[in-house]
């Protein structure tokens, strides 16, 4: 055991952070004004610390084998000089592609995507709400100007997503996975589209119902509880906007995701897909454990790919990309302050997911989602993971007619980014 003490000592002994250890025999090794103190209930979890999976090590804290104390700020730069390498390295051998894709193709049918959203979302709505903005925004924010509160950034985002689609009023719009209703509701109250939300997570379903019924805007807006596959496309919409919902697609399904979304869109019409993407470019989740770790806790079925592959499906459904924009330190600095929120009200969280869920659990969720937001803000800052806007458009077939004064645009894109960012202009 000492070889392994020694071995975790010289591992720390380099960090930022001053770190302590709390060994099983109750050795305290460390500086006793550490800002950062892990306990260790058996020497396993220690022997995982060393070998710098911390996925393993979250894993522990989760199952109350590690005891962690300190600020998550400071955790993640102890977890971050942990790593033995990139955890966005890409296995790019045949096999394990195939494999993947194999992996990916059974873990996606319309039953098991009910169930993993489920998993997820239907945690419980209060415990949600302790730490997202009060239109319970969960996906990147935008921080426009950097003096802005979460809850401006959030607005921001639903208003340069609307900018980019251009939405006129009474355009047929649809939100793919709409969450809490945040978009659905400013696009139809501040563009006056006549919207239309899907979501596989029953109590957001029921949530964003109350505020259409409350907000009186039954006949322009309607959220249905139905997976995207199963969508009526006889009637296309003008514009699409799918914000947080293509991680859950899986990467041997994204074909059949854009494809589906190109008979839904009207041609000329735009889409926007907003959503997080893999640092590397054929890794589909995170190393040294932690995808696994979101995989068990967090989002079981979730997978990222890399921007380019994203954008190669996308191409090959007959869309194409017009606009493509790197939003990853608005994810990084939203994370921060969801973790930094949650954090605020521990207490209150216990309460709430002890109330609306298994009692039991309740401990295991919140000591997972501590270190989901923490993590997740850090792989935003080191660029492991990415979050990218890409708006694309299905053309018109039309060469002839221009869009903003140009011949071939074939869509509603003018081609010209100036009126996304023109306060004065739609």
């Amino acid at each position: 055991m000492q070889t392994l003490i020694r071995r975790v000592e010289s591992r720390l002994a380099g960090m930022p952070v001053p770190v302590a250890l709390e060994l099983p025999a109750g050795q305290r090794v460390g500086p006793p004004d550490a800002a950062v103190t892990l306990g260790f209930s058996d020497w396993s979890s220690l022997a995982t610390l060393a070998a710098g999976q911390i996925g393993r090590l979250a894993e522990d804290f989760v199952e109350s084998r590690v005891r962690l104390e300190g600020r998550m700020r400071d955790l993640m730069t102890v977890a971050a000089g942990l790593l033995p390498g990139n955890p966005a390295g890409s296995d790019t051998g045949w096999w394990p592609q195939v494999l993947r894709h194999a992996r990916s193709w059974a873990a996606h049918s319309p039953r098991k995507d009910a169930e993993q959203i489920q998993f997820h979302y239907d945690v419980s709505d209060d415990f949600y709400a302790l730490w997202l903005d009060p239109r319970r925004v969960y996906s990147c924010a935008y921080y426009r100007d950097p003096s802005m509160t979460l809850a401006q950034a959030q607005e921001a985002k639903l208003e340069h997503i609307c900018r980019k689609l251009m939405l006129r009023p009474g355009e047929r719009f649809l939100d793919i996975g709409a969450g809490w209703g945040g978009l659905l509701l400013w696009a139809a109250q501040h563009h006056g589209v006549d919207a239309t939300g899907i979501t596989l997570s029953r109590n957001q379903h029921a949530h964003v119902q109350r505020l259409i019924d409350a907000q009186g805007l039954n006949g322009r807006v309607r959220v249905l509880l139905l997976d995207y596959r199963d969508l009526d496309e006889s009637k296309p919409f003008d514009k699409i906007a799918s914000v947080g919902m293509f991680e859950h697609v899986g990467h041997a399904h994204m074909p059949v995701y854009f494809e589906k979304i190109f008979r839904l869109l009207a041609p000329g019409g735009l889409v926007m897909n907003h959503g997080i993407t893999a640092g590397g470019t054929a890794n589909h989740q995170l190393g040294a454990g932690m995808g696994e770790f979101i995989e068990k806790y967090i989002f079981p079925g979730g997978e990222l790919l890399h921007v380019s592959q994203v954008l190669h499906d996308l191409a090959r459904s007959g869309l194409e990309m017009v606009d493509t924009e790197n939003l990853r330190p608005h994810y990084a600095r939203t994370l921060w302050a969801w973790s930094d929120a949650l954090e605020s009200r521990l207490a209150d969280a216990q309460r709430v997911l002890e109330r609306d869920g298994d009692a039991r659990g309740a401990g295991r969720v919140l000591r997972a989602y501590r270190l989901y937001l923490a993590g997740c803000a850090m792989s935003f800052e080191q660029g492991w993971i990415s979050l990218h806007q890409m708006l694309a458009a299905r053309p018109n077939g039309e060469p002839g007619a221009g869009s903003g004064g140009l011949r071939g645009a074939q869509s509603a894109y003018p081609f010209n980014r100036s009126y996304i960012y023109n306060r004065d202009g739609p």
